[in-house]
């Protein structure tokens, strides 16, 4: 089999599993939020944790590894507009990533200490949420453009 089509291959699956994880573990901790029990969104952020540990990772250490062999088997220069925008922007989504990681941990376990103590959720998981929420859009656009810029490649002239 081409190992170029292997590559191109494993690296729109790894783009697939970032854009598709990403999404799903929004919806999932954005409805289990709306409902405010405290024992369903601790269950659902432990879900969601493991989610981001399994497949999100996964993703995020193989997308360098089979995009740097991809270019340098195909010849392109990481200088290249699109190239170095999607480095970019790559750079930025985990920028906004990694803090997210961290506040879904957090936010199970507030979650769960509440529900154990059959507290209501503290003001510290409410605050936590918002900063998770708004660092999921900056993130998820970047993926979105990046995949953009992957399909498309388009002419992009750095001064």
């Amino acid at each position: 089999m081409d190992p170029d089509l292997i590559l191109r291959w494993l690296h729109v699956i790894g783009a697939c599993v970032l854009l598709g994880t990403g999404a799903g573990i929004a919806f999932f901790m954005l409805v289990a939020h709306r409902t405010g029990d405290a024992r369903f969104i601790a269950q659902t952020a432990g879900i969601v944790v493991l989610a981001d540990l399994v497949f999100t990772t996964t993703a995020v250490v193989a997308q360098p590894i089979t995009g740097g062999l991809l270019a340098w088997r195909l010849g392109w220069s990481f200088t290249e507009g699109w190239l170095l925008a999607a480095l970019v922007l790559y750079a930025m989504a985990g920028l906004f990533w990694l803090p997210v990681v961290w506040i879904q941990v957090q936010m199970r376990e507030l979650a769960q200490n509440a529900a154990d103590n059959a507290e209501p959720l503290p003001l510290e998981y409410h605050r936590l949420f918002r900063i998770w929420f708004a660092c999921g859009f900056p993130a998820f656009a970047a993926v979105l453009v990046i995949l953009w810029l992957m399909i498309a490649r388009p002419s992009i002239v750095w001064i």
